[in-house]
């Protein structure tokens, strides 16, 4: 490249994005004159996503500033809480993060999930469309223009990715309120609403249900229910003081009926994937 050469100097939280040789010390980067210093950064590996102020020379500037020669660039890493403007706070995550979006929705926190591959481009419109956070561990994607707003999972570990996402943007938490299955409202049911979508001995055994308004998913408080519980009060613990959600799970809605295990799954993950009784055709 023939254009200004500068300096740039990133924050160690962002080294994992950089090339070996440009970790741990400013470097030298060469311009090509035309290009903005966002499109600098993320021509390094770092998607924006991940950027929190862009200081040059100690001023403060936006994404789309033209590096001059001999600007002195600092980097910093993206703010914590992260305050995401414009609409409620929601989240979209890809297709390797079906664990994470199960935990998320147990928690009562809305995230949208296709599990199957729909495709970058379709990722990031949605984001743009719905107004949603893209969560992804793919950073091409997170590098995007037309996403919305994005992160990085840092971690491939569905309890770190929780723990991130609950630290970084410290989401409203209402526990046992949506249904992890559809992302849907679940509202309280009668036994006698849900008989026909039930087995006998879950009639016999249970009498408090939650059913989800949009899928019409029966939920109950089923075997496994103390390790989503526990899941649960961990999140809790976490959250802010203050937050609301805080409180223990109304008895009046659900709990869990059980775990499926797949081969994608390892035995810590399969604590959040609950099933639900479908509607018998």
């Amino acid at each position: 490249m023939n254009g200004p050469e500068i300096t740039v100097d990133f924050a160690p939280e962002l080294a994992l994005f950089l090339p070996h040789e440009r970790r741990g010390a400013p470097s030298r980067l060469a311009t090509d004159g035309s290009s903005t210093l966002g499109h600098a950064v993320e021509s390094l590996g770092v998607p924006l996503t991940e950027v929190g102020r862009l200081l040059v020379d100690g001023r403060e500037v936006g994404t789309g500033h033209l590096p001059a020669e001999g600007e002195r660039v600092t980097v910093t890493a993206v703010e914590r809480p992260q305050v995401v403007p414009g609409a409620p706070l929601r989240f979209l995550l890809d297709v390797h993060l079906g664990t994470l979006a199960r935990r998320l929705r147990l928690l009562g926190v809305d995230a949208a999930y296709e599990s199957t591959d729909i495709g970058d481009p379709a990722l990031a419109a949605q984001s743009a469309r719905e107004q949603r956070v893209l969560l992804s561990r793919d950073r091409g994607l997170l590098r995007r223009r037309e996403l919305w707003a994005g992160a990085y999972m840092y971690s491939d570990r569905p309890d770190d990715q929780l723990r991130d996402v609950l630290e970084r943007f410290e989401p409203e938490l209402a526990p046992w309120t949506r249904c992890t299955a559809c992302n849907g409202r679940l509202t309280p049911a009668t036994k006698a609403e849900v008989a026909h979508l039930i087995e006998a001995g879950t009639r016999r055994t249970h009498d408090v249900f939650a059913q989800c308004a949009a899928c019409e998913r029966v939920y109950w408080r089923g075997a496994h229910h103390d390790k989503l519980e526990a899941i649960v009060a961990q999140a809790q613990a976490q959250a802010t003081a203050g937050e609301e959600g805080g409180g223990p799970p109304s008895n009046d809605v659900i709990a869990a009926i059980g775990e499926r295990v797949t081969a994608q799954q390892s035995p810590d993950e399969v604590t959040a994937d609950i099933e639900a009784a479908r509607r018998r055709r």
